[in-house]
Formats: C-alpha cells, structure tokens, sequence
C-alpha cells in the first residue's frame, strides 16, 4: 500500500527557526488539529515532545485525548463541552452563547473577533462576556484572536495587531496570543506568551514575495507508492478509465498502489509530472494511478505546495486530504 514518511530532521529544523523566533521554546504551541495536517497526529506529536514542546493545539476533545499525557498544555479550539474535563485542556470560547456551557472546572480561553469574522466573540461583546465570567465564577485563563492576512502584503495585519492590543488592555494578567504561522515570521520579535504553528513547523508556509524568501523551512511530508503491475504499451494502446492517455510510442507503463481514495487528487490525471520527472498517464482511479516508469517504490510528491498548484488549491488541503489509513514512517 501506498505510505507516507515524515522527516524527523526536517521538522526539528523547522522547530529550531521557530525556537530562534520566539527566543523560548516553551512558547511553540504546536498545532496538531485534522490528524496533524495530515502528517499523523500520534507520530508527530510523539516527535514534538522527544523535541521538547511542552503545548499544543486542537480541534476537538477527542483529539485532545488521542494526545493526553504527552503535553502540559492542550488548547482545544472547537470544543462541544459534552465530555468530562480534563484538566491539562484549555477549552476555548467561539461565541457568548458557550459559556452557558462552562462549568467552573473548565480552564477558558476567550477567542475574540478581531477581523477574521468566522469564530469568536466580537471586540463590543467583551465587557459582557468577562461580566459572564466572573458572575458565574468560570475559570478563565487567556485571550487570543487569529489573524486573516498575516501572510499577505497588505495593512491589515497591522490594523489586527492594534486591535487585539485593545483586547489586551481589557485583560491585564491573563495568557495572550495571537500569532500563527504567517504573524510569527511578520513580528520583529515575540512578545507574547504563546505562538500557534502549524503549516511552519511541518515546512510548507507560504507568504507574499517579500517575507518568505529566506525562511529556510523544509517540508516533512513525502507521499510514495508501491508499483502493483508492469507492462510494455504499444503505440495506439491506451491506460486507465475513458482511455483518456493514448501511447504515441512503444513504451513502459507501471500501475502504483495509490489513488483517490488515498487522497492523491483525481484532477491530476494525464498532467501531473512527479519529482523524479515521471509523468501520471491516464485518469487516476480510486486505489491506483499509473506512471511512464519502472521503479519500485515511486515517490509521488514530496513537497505539498508543489503539487497545490496543479489543483488550483494550497498546500493545507494537498496534506489533510491525505488518507488517515496510510501507514507513517518516521525516517
């Protein structure tokens, strides 16, 4: 079957250029949501903490408890509040209406709108939810915000930042942040409490011209599959469904066992040119794709943003499209 390996040096590389920009590894708040971006959040959350990362970041409570033990901080950004709380969690706020849901046992953190417009409270509902807070004896603990063109050369990242600094003065004494991978690298230097990487740390963050030339950043991931079958095409015979790739020569064909099913797009068909210049010939199908090559173990892709173009999409859904049942090996 078709794997995936992820590069331990590639992302302990990538967590040292973070560490130098925070200046505090204890800062990386490592963000594990949607299986880890695809790479495996039980792999890469076991590297993270061989690393040293002590914080991280997800999606759901049940995510959180796939992690458990493994750091002292786990921040849960779209929590439903139906499961018992664990205590090492941090559950966020999205809207005033959840905090009828918290209980006083549930560490908080209030994620508050500042212009991204998609969750958290709004910067005028403020004074009523921290008035619900105290009312209610709830537990809260931080403030964050997230911004929506950090990695866009425009002036709205600094509009955000003013923002959030008015979020700050409101909350004198509580954990602060608002960075993700983008704002990181656009800060001089790293004056809040935590910083939430994702796409940074597994290599694959793109920004404007102007702020990423010399990140240094090297992508973890690398899709290969395994050749299933050999044969020599004649001129005129033709691969795959639809025979929608026409052999214009006598030539090599081998068929790999990865396909759409495993996340390997299906609008790659009859275009796409791997990295070891070996073209996919005919359509893909659900669990194969074929290939002009003989080699064994065929290296698909090994650097998402690569590949993102050629499907009209970023490097974020190339990774988290990537089937949970392929095999990860740590190399």
């Amino acid at each position: 079957m078709a794997y995936i390996t992820l590069s331990k040096s590639a992302l302990f590389h990538n967590l040292d250029i973070i560490a130098q920009k925070t200046a505090d590894k204890a800062k990386i708040a490592l963000v594990l949501k949607d299986n880890a971006y695809g790479h495996g959040i039980h792999e890469i959350a076991q590297m993270a903490k061989e690393y040293g990362i002590t914080k991280a970041v997800v999606r759901t409570e049940e995510e959180a408890q796939e992690v458990s033990g493994l750091f002292e901080y786990i921040l849960i950004l779209a929590p439903r509040f139906h499961l018992p709380v664990e205590p090492h969690c941090v559950y966020t706020v999205n809207a005033l209406e959840s905090l009828a849901l918290c209980t006083p046992n549930h560490r908080l953190e209030l994620k508050v709108d500042t212009g991204m417009h998609r969750n958290g409270i709004s910067m005028d509902e403020m004074d009523e939810a921290l008035a619900i807070i105290q009312e209610r004896a709830l537990q809260l603990e931080g403030v964050f915000t997230h911004h929506r063109s950090a990695d866009v050369m425009s002036a709205e990242w600094f509009w955000q930042v003013r923002r959030f600094e008015q979020v700050m003065a409101k909350c004198p004494g509580l954990r602060v942040h608002s960075c993700n991978s983008a704002a990181l690298f656009r800060h001089q230097q790293c004056d809040e409490d935590l910083v939430r990487v994702g796409i940074a740390a597994y290599g694959c963050l793109e920004m404007d011209k102007g702020f990423s030339e010399h990140l240094g950043l090297k992508p973890v991931l690398s899709l290969r599959a395994k050749r299933l079958s050999c044969r020599q095409l004649q001129e005129g015979e033709c691969v795959g469904y639809g025979a929608s790739f026409e052999a214009t020569k006598a030539m090599v064909v081998s068929n790999y066992d990865v396909g759409y099913a495993d996340g390997l797009n299906r609008l790659l068909s009859n275009h796409y040119i791997t990295p070891e210049g070996f073209k996919l010939l005919g359509r893909v199908s659900m669990d194969n794709s074929s290939y002009n090559c003989d080699v064994e173990d065929l290296l698909i892709f090994d650097d998402a943003r690569k590949i993102a173009p050629h499907l009209q999409t970023i490097a974020y859904e190339v990774l988290t499209s990537l089937s949970c049942a392929l095999e990860r090996r740590i190399v």
